[in-house]
């Protein structure tokens, strides 16, 4: 048995694989300790350990850490000279012409901060040694400070790690250790420093809870979900903590990929709307990456799957600003107290509030039935909405619901039309246990005809780590001309990270027979600073395809010389068998009607376990599963899919 697990701000998801198929199940997230959630959700589906599951995990305690700022005390170790990089940045400003910027606290406080030698030139060339003195005072430095982890990032270490392993060798036991040689092996010090520094101040936090979980499930196995898409075991997840910042977003973007391959609708813009956040990507056929990502404001330049998120969630709290306007998020209830209809002491309104008090939730089938809504409780916080806006409890919900839209579409925009790609090209695909509820009206924003309900949406990115990889991501700095290094030059540097990456992966019990390898180039025009990957076979591909590339995303091409900046290796297993299973239903089931604000006529309510494939469901509707409900809007309609996916369509007027 294989069971995937999300942790979210607000619930904890689980899917279960057996050979009798998929069972789901939800319980409410346990922040202060995530691992508490997930043994209850284990006991609560009669699971026990004696059972040897292989358990998928997207964990975010990486993430909660960097964006709290509750890290663990580290210890910066660079070159003399270069104490400050961390704190001066790109120097680029928040807000372009804001002339008085709040101040911000360094990443890494001075006192924090050795320096010493081992510095290299650009070409690896020694220019100042690191002598058995300098070992000796960085060895007294760490007895006085006494830090929980050391950040070791020398100059152009990643053409000679020799000094930053001499230096870890001295660094005293028990206090975690990140080289930038090995978080992070490319040129940019600014960049790989803080790659280091994030993968120190977190990684005992990630070590120290998965150990639990992993004591508290024994002996089954756990793996993590990684922000690239693959997953890696726990045991050396906890060494590559900066690699888990995205690690449930991760998944849910493989259970999209899977879900979208199986229904025939293999271009995808995606939006992953939870209780807290929603994360929005596109998926053309595969899942993009990017190492330009940003976290809590730091660059973090490790591969990850390619999105934009924003602080609008079921649980987004709903407030009126002193100037009359409602607002919407980016705070939120989070699993507590939560909206208050949870019944658990929740004071302001949310987005799923409003949605009770509308209708388009329904108390009485909300989690199968299991979570009781409290109905009265939404009204009351509602009301002080209302109240402020001199508007109806319903108008206020409403309200509520547009404001969290227009926040979503915006965020979808950012992720299309910035980049200069129509989203009419694409077909909208919602999931997480709020996506749909807001499909049509998202779909609607940005005109958008056609859109996708997975199956098991509400759980989408637990289902993603049944479906995710085994694998790693291998990078390494070149730097010079395309034109001036030859083909077998970089086929033999592919090889190396491929070689090195095979045996890793051997060694966690991957078959070599499963492993794909793919390689890719970041090129760029000489003297830009910005990249764009383009896959690697040979070199006058790679240029052809640089060229195209730069031409979409910024509108021309250059007949400049091109630099080949890094090269990067992925190695992935196979993904695991899954056949979703078929709807059998033969009959069509007769619907129940509710009467909702706003629509004139009595709405139908069907169970989305009892509809019929290519069944045609006109909206308005409401069709309520286990963990979410879509609300389909009146000028739209639906049809189940063979793979239980429903695929919704704009009618023409």
């Amino acid at each position: 048995m294989i069971l995937g697990i999300d942790t979210g701000g607000t619930f904890t998801d689980f899917v279960l694989l057996t050979e009798q198929g998929l069972r789901i199940h939800k319980v409410l997230s346990t922040p202060h300790a995530p691992e508490e959630a997930i043994l209850n959700g284990i006991k609560e589906l009669g699971l026990s350990a004696e059972q040897n599951l292989r358990i998928i995990h997207g964990s975010t305690v990486a993430t909660n850490a960097v964006l709290e700022g509750k890290g663990v005390r580290t210890a910066y170790i660079t070159n003399h000279g270069l104490g400050d990089v961390l704190s001066i940045g790109r120097q680029a400003r928040t807000s372009l012409y804001d002339l008085q910027p709040a101040l911000t606290q360094p990443p890494v406080a001075k006192e924090l901060c050795i320096e010493t030698g081992g510095r290299l030139a650009a070409d690896g060339s020694a220019i100042e040694a690191l002598s058995d003195s300098d070992l000796k005072k960085i060895k007294t430095s760490l007895a006085h400070l006494k830090p929980d982890a050391v950040a070791i990032n020398l100059l152009f270490s990643f053409l000679d790690d020799s000094a930053e392993k001499a230096i870890a060798e001295v660094v005293p036991k028990g206090i975690f250790i990140s080289r930038s040689s090995s978080v992070l092996p490319e040129y940019k010090e600014f960049e790989r420093g803080i790659a280091t520094w994030l993968n120190a101040c977190v990684g005992p936090l990630v070590q120290g809870y998965l150990l639990r979980l992993q004591e508290g499930v024994a002996p089954s196995k756990v793996s993590v979900m990684q922000s690239s898409g693959l997953t890696i075991s726990a045991e050396k997840a906890g060494e590559q903590a900066v690699h888990l910042l995205l690690s449930g977003p991760a998944g849910g973007l493989a259970g999209a990929k899977f879900v979208a391959q199986q229904a025939e609708k293999p271009q995808l813009l995606s939006f992953d709307m939870g209780g807290t956040s929603t994360d929005v990507a596109l998926i053309d056929g595969e899942v993009s990456l990017t190492n330009q990502a940003k976290i809590a404001g730091y660059p973090v330049a490790i591969p990850m799957v390619d999105m934009h998120t924003i602080g609008a969630g079921g649980g987004s709290l709903a407030s009126v600003d002193a100037g009359g306007l409602l607002q919407v998020g980016p705070e939120s209830a989070g699993a507590n107290p939560g909206p208050a209809c949870y019944g658990q002491g929740g004071k302001q309104a949310t987005v799923t509030d409003a949605n009770l008090v509308l209708g388009r939730l329904q108390a009485a089938t909300f989690l199968g039935g299991e979570m009781a809504l409290d109905i009265n409780a939404a009204r009351k916080v509602v009301r002080k909405i209302a109240d402020a806006m001199q508007l109806s409890i319903e108008a206020a919900a409403e309200g509520i619901v547009k404001v969290a839209n227009e926040h979503m579409a915006r965020a979808l925009r950012v992720i299309s039309l910035q980049r200069g790609i129509d989203p009419r090209e694409f077909i909208l695909a919602s999931f997480g246990g709020a996506g749909g509820l807001h499909v049509c009206a998202l779909a609607d924003a940005l005109s958008l005809r056609e859109a996708i309900v997975p199956i098991h949406g509400g759980v989408l990115s637990a289902f993603g780590m049944l479906v995710a990889p085994r694998g790693r991501e291998y990078s390494r700095s070149i730097n010079c001309l395309l034109s001036s290094i030859e083909e077998k030059d970089i086929s033999l540097k592919v090889n190396e990270m491929a070689t090195q990456g095979q045996q890793t992966l051997i060694n966690e019990g991957v078959p070599e027979t499963e492993l794909v390898t793919t390689s890719s180039l970041d090129l760029c025009y000489q003297g830009q600073s910005s990249t764009l990957k383009v896959t690697w076979e040979n070199i006058d591909k790679a240029e052809q395809a640089f060229h195209t590339a730069h031409q979409q995303r910024y509108g021309h091409k250059l007949n400049l010389p091109i630099e080949l900046v890094n090269i990067r290796v992925r190695l992935s297993g196979e993904s695991v068998a899954i056949n979703l299973a078929e709807n059998n239903n033969k009959k069509i089931q007769q619907p129940k009607n509710v009467k909702l604000y706003g629509v004139e006529k009595p709405v139908l309510v069907y169970e989305r376990e009892q509809l019929v494939v290519d069944e045609v469901v006109q909206g308005p509707a409401l069709i309520t599963e286990k963990v979410s409900t879509t609300w389909l809007e009146n000028g739209w309609q639906a049809r189940l899919h063979k793979s239980g996916s429903l695929l919704l369509r704009k009618i023409n007027a």
